[in-house]
């Protein structure tokens, strides 16, 4: 007679088999963007997905955004069980939510959106969670240190709410159109008042002075700009880094370097750092970390399969990076 864990066992294996196969049963889960074709979130949930046994199907749904408002009344109507929201949709998808969560409200972005029982959806944002993770891995003490923060998109939002959690004593985020800069910190002053604007230059080739002085100073840097992202349609574009030769050389050796890119991994910015002898962190283990706490808010289950998640990005991502 077999033992009661291999009972268990076996029926989690048996759960998994009758996950794998779509049919009339199947709920819907999803990420919206523009584009969000390149997406790896489709491998790390459905992943997770298998090993938990939910005949659910996590899908990259394509939603322009002067179609976002149609796709997620329909996706609603639809009866899906939860969407992650990506670029460019983080700041506006909040305004379609019946409800948002303390964090989404003061943040202004949202990355997870779970259906309400009374209807319509709840919005909230797991970015911080997960942008989180490795930094509290890492075992030193943020609290007092100094960030420069490059962007002020909806992911920069997300990082500065990370980095107040933290107590840093000083965050400066660069961005280079002054107007869209002054907006963020003015934003987001309430609750990080240690947060600061710096100028940065236009073109993307000249060193800026202010920033240059913050990189050198700083003890964690964090890009949350799309520069440096492989692309299909660009394979240059991998090659690239936010920051020019003069910035990165006033890095100073020790200082931590958060890239969100995970793909190229390393990216050119990391590449750099390393070379520098400054500690680098991707975005990978942030994807794994938010999709993670999203995963929870939509099954109801605190036992997510975070390996499984983490391995089948990291075949993903060796799969597109083969020669």
């Amino acid at each position: 007679m077999p033992s009661a864990s291999a009972a268990r066992a076996a029926a989690r294996a048996a759960a998994r088999a009758a996950a794998r196969a779509i049919d009339g049963h199947t709920a819907l889960l999803g990420v919206l963007g523009d584009p969000v074709r390149h997406s790896l979130s489709p491998a790390m949930h459905n992943a997770a997905l298998r090993e938990l046994g939910l005949n659910w199907v996590y899908l990259a749904l394509p939603a322009p955004p002067e179609q976002l408002a149609t796709v997620v009344r329909g996706l609603e109507a639809m009866g899906c069980r939860g969407l992650s929201v990506t670029i460019p949709h983080k700041q506006s998808v909040a305004a379609l939510a019946a409800e948002l969560s303390p964090l989404a409200r003061r943040v202004g972005a949202v990355n997870t959106l779970v259906p309400r029982e009374g209807g319509g959806w709840f919005g909230t944002n797991t970015d911080v969670e997960g942008f989180l993770a490795p930094l509290q891995a890492a075992g030193r003490p943020w609290q007092g240190q100094r960030a420069v923060v490059l962007g002020c998109g909806g992911s920069a939002r997300a990082v500065v709410a990370g980095l107040a959690e933290l107590e840093l004593g000083s965050i400066q985020v660069a961005g280079r159109r002054a107007g869209s800069r002054e907006a963020f910190v003015a934003d987001c002053r309430a609750w990080a008042p240690q947060l600061e604007g710096l100028s940065w230059s236009d073109d993307g080739t000249a060193a800026s002075p202010d920033l240059r002085e913050a990189l050198a100073s700083a003890d964690l840097v964090v890009n949350t700009t799309p520069v440096g992202m492989a692309s299909a349609s660009d394979p240059a574009a991998a090659g690239r880094s936010p920051l020019t030769g003069a910035e990165l050389n006033a890095l100073p050796a020790g200082a931590w370097v958060y890239d969100l890119i995970y793909t190229p991994r390393p990216t050119a910015l990391l590449q750099a750092a390393t070379a520098r002898g400054c500690q680098a962190i991707d975005g990978l283990e942030m994807l794994v970390q938010q999709g993670a706490a999203a995963l929870r808010l939509w099954s109801g289950s605190d036992q997510i399969p975070v390996e499984a998640m983490r391995a089948a990005l990291l075949s993903q991502l060796t799969g597109q990076q083969a020669p």
